[in-house]
């Protein structure tokens, strides 16, 4: 049997596009025009589903959190992927890989539909085999966690870091993954515990929304600029 092609994961907010206040200006507007008192730190909304971070770090019930999440996804989709951009030197990366037959893919908790609208407005449909992401934030705690007891209340597997990367991996057909070859880059710890999950590494971008210390000890590697994933993915992809 031949060896495994390469696998590279990334995330998508705060790894490959920067949301340039998107998210977190689109919260702060959501939860305000909803009539709910906005948190500090909004950067810790980057990266969870949005459903989530509002339980956790708000005071909106649960029977209005859809409302909420649908005013910021339909500000999200009008207004905030105007301001979003590629972070620069990241296309270079992809291009890189690409050329030497890695095989790359999104692993992201944003939810799956807009994260593909987003792959493809910024032409990056090409370099991505599959999109794996979340369900969608508006179906509920629950969404993807079946119908039994408790369901309602429990976190989906499709909101779950684990369970996208692991999906994603299904997709390629490289589940389970060879460890040397199949590494995620992402900006967060959730990143990094969803890539353990399954055996593999996580190389931390430091450009991203970690928070002070997140990311330390978490990652195989850190990369202070994308330029720097050059030599970090290297150990992973050589051929």
């Amino acid at each position: 049997m031949s060896p495994q092609r390469p696998v590279v994961l990334w995330d998508l907010d705060g790894t490959v596009l920067d949301p340039a206040g998107a998210i977190t200006d689109g919260i702060a507007e959501a939860l305000w025009t909803c009539g709910f008192d906005v948190p500090e730190n909004l950067e810790r909304f980057v990266g969870p589903p949005i459903g989530e971070s509002l339980r956790r770090y708000t005071d909106v019930p649960e029977d209005q959190i859809r409302q909420v999440v649908s005013v910021y996804r339909a500000g999200y989709l009008t207004e905030g992927l105007e301001r979003t951009r590629l972070y620069p030197g990241i296309r270079e990366v992809l291009d890189t890989l690409a050329q030497r037959g890695v095989r790359q893919a999104v692993a992201t908790q944003k939810p799956e539909r807009i994260a593909t609208t987003v792959v493809e407005r910024f032409d990056l449909a090409g370099y991505f085999e599959t999109v794996s992401g979340a369900a969608d934030d508006l179906a509920g705690p629950g969404a993807g966690a079946g119908n039994g007891p408790g369901a309602a209340n429990a976190p989906g597997p499709l909101h779950d870091k684990p369970a996208i990367i692991g999906e994603a991996l299904r997709r390629l057909g490289a589940l389970p993954p060879d460890p040397t070859r199949t590494v995620m880059v992402g900006d967060r710890s959730y990143d990094a515990d969803g890539a353990r999950s399954h055996g593999i590494d996580c190389v931390g971008a430091l450009w991203g929304f970690a928070q002070p210390g997140e990311l330390e000890g978490e990652c195989a590697a850190l990369a202070r600029e994308p330029g720097d994933l050059a030599h970090l993915l290297l150990p992973y992809t050589e051929q």
